[in-house]
């Protein structure tokens, strides 16, 4: 990620320099381009707030326990549903890998409206369930987890300056609309950055092509979130850790449906007893809003 870093600075340097030189008017198009630039790249260094006033994008991943866990994803994916819904913003399904109980391996979605990211990318984290389990013979009490994700969508990918060499292409079958064809075709797509092992997928879009813009604008609002979240450590003094076990063992929120009712958030303090209000209808701005001052 500090690679990313370096060019951002790079390329901030040449256009300030580029500002210098007394021909620098002489195109007042180019010259425009290239004073919004400067703001987008300081923006970018300074932490990319800019982002916060646009669309999200938000993968939900089942943590270890089958059914249960998976269950508890589509559960989750509810609760966001619901509250785009009540929001008026607009959802579309970038990519899903459900079971055979409507149960979710992994789905991403995108969320689009005023401020969304700014209003999500806090919910980003491992989130805990605890309920008597409906697939168990014996009803015992089963603990699941859930990992949100939410990044930035990015508009144009070029904002941040990747290597082509750095990125690793995956072809598959796409399990997504298209008619007959879909399953001949490798339309589905997923997109690696190499240095960092992060990857975004895509296989809801009838071309390849399309999948592929799709994969790489989620790929980027990762390494954007990655490194937003390694300057805010920097500031704090913390240390930030690449490994994902570190990352599921950090909840910040727990779901109880038994042996009584709740929910809580840990960073924040909040927490209510209305646990279907949350769950069921999405009612989760007093999270949302307390989530602000973190």
């Amino acid at each position: 990620m500090t690679d990313i870093k370096e060019q951002l600075h790079t390329e901030l340097t040449a256009l300030e320099e580029a500002m210098l030189l007394p021909d620098f008017w002489n195109d007042k198009d180019k010259a425009q381009n290239s004073i919004k630039r400067i703001a987008e790249l300081k923006t970018l260094i300074a932490g990319g707030s800019k982002y916060d006033a646009g669309d999200a994008i938000m993968t939900i991943f089942s943590g270890a326990g089958g059914d249960d866990s998976e269950d508890f994803s589509s559960m989750l994916l509810l609760m966001y549903l619901k509250h785009a819904e009540t929001k008026g913003y607009g959802i579309s399904v970038i990519h899903e890998n459900k079971n055979d109980h409507g149960g979710y391996r992994n789905v991403t979605i995108e969320i689009s409206g005023k401020s969304v990211y700014g209003a999500l990318k806090n919910e980003s984290g491992v989130h805990r369930l605890v309920r008597i389990s409906p697939f168990n013979a014996n009803a015992k009490r089963h603990t699941s987890f859930s990992m949100v994700e939410v990044i930035p969508k990015f508009e144009k990918i070029a904002e941040l300056d990747v290597p082509e060499s750095d990125i690793r292409v995956e072809l598959s079958r796409s399990s997504g609309p298209g008619g007959q064809n879909v399953n001949k075709r490798e339309t589905a797509v997923r997109v690696v950055h190499i240095p960092s092992g992060l990857a975004g997928a895509s296989d809801n879009e009838r071309s390849q092509a399309q999948n592929k813009e799709r994969a790489m604008q989620i790929l980027y609002g990762k390494i954007y979130t990655q490194l937003e979240k390694e300057r805010t450590a920097k500031e704090k003094g913390m240390y930030i850790s690449k490994t994902t076990q570190i990352e599921w063992g950090n909840q910040i929120r727990s779901y109880v449906l038994h042996p009584y009712k709740m929910v809580k958030d840990h960073r924040t303090g909040v927490e209510t007893g209305n646990v279907d209000k949350i769950l069921q209808d999405g009612e989760i701005d007093e999270f949302l809003l307390a989530e602000q001052s973190l």
